[in-house]
């Protein structure tokens, strides 16, 4: 049973024939490859790409979060977190990563989902535009997806509360899309105190 045609065949079709033009006489040769070349150099038709979220998908609490790798500069293991006194509890300290100290931030406090307590497969997501820079904790990092736009719902009842503050969207499979930006950009999780 022959597969149905289908457009992708047309271009094929020629080369098929040209496979068996090396069994035609050798006087027939130019003609078959002048004919293979013309079918080649027909323009193909190419659908409009999708538009779609790069995010690094990540666990809290049981659930899946996600972030726009645009805003996200590496992702490194939790290590040597040195707490801060005076600070709110959303924050959880700060790391050096390769000379630089980065204030790590406890998203799980901030939304107030349960915790878990620390492991070794606590990762920090940095995150980072031109003015602010920081590190979010992730009980594990599970993968980098392409999400389509219309694949992105607005937000669920379910979320509520700061949560929904921070939301950019959400998938039927349940993947909650933080808005990395609002996050770097809000002046509720810069700290300007003074120990005294």
């Amino acid at each position: 049973m022959k597969a149905p045609f289908n457009g992708s065949d047309k271009r094929r079709l020629p080369r098929a024939r040209s496979e068996q033009s090396w069994l035609a006489p050798p006087e027939q040769w130019p003609d078959i490859f002048k004919a293979r070349a013309e079918a080649l150099a027909q323009p193909v038709e190419l659908t409009e790409a999708e538009e779609y979220l790069e995010i690094v998908a990540f666990m809290l609490a049981y659930e899946t979060y996600g972030v726009e790798t645009a805003w996200v500069r590496e992702i490194c293991p939790l290590k040597e977190l040195t707490p801060l006194p005076c600070t709110p509890a959303f924050v959880s300290g700060i790391v050096n990563v390769r000379g630089q100290v980065l204030s790590v931030i406890d998203i799980k406090k901030f939304f107030g989902l349960p915790e878990q307590g620390l492991t070794d497969l606590n990762k920090i997501i940095i995150l980072a535009n031109d003015n602010m820079e920081f590190g979010i904790l992730a009980d594990t990092v599970a993968d980098i997806k392409r999400i389509p736009l219309n694949k992105i719902q607005s937000g669920l009842s379910t979320l509520n509360g700061i949560r929904e503050s921070y939301l950019k969207g959400i998938t039927a499979e349940h993947l909650v899309i933080l808005d990395a930006l609002k996050l770097l950009t809000d002046t509720g999780i810069v700290v300007h105190e003074e120990v005294r």
